[in-house]
């Protein structure tokens, strides 16, 4: 029960970021979309940190 809301937290961080991202570029005027690629992917590895050191055993 502890891992059921994992796999919408997968689908909405990387949505999130494209979101935050796409708003980035506009706000900072970069002709290159940046933002919409760095954000989500910060995000998604801060996820699966996050998951390694949830699902990590524990001593």
């Amino acid at each position: 029960m502890e891992y059921a809301g994992l796999a919408f937290q997968l689908m909405a961080a990387p949505a999130l970021g494209v979101f935050l991202g796409g708003q980035l570029d506009r706000w900072v005027h970069i002709s290159f979309p940046v933002f919409i690629w760095a954000v989500p992917l910060v995000f998604l590895i801060a996820m699966f940190v996050k998951i390694i050191k949830d699902t990590s055993r524990k001593k």
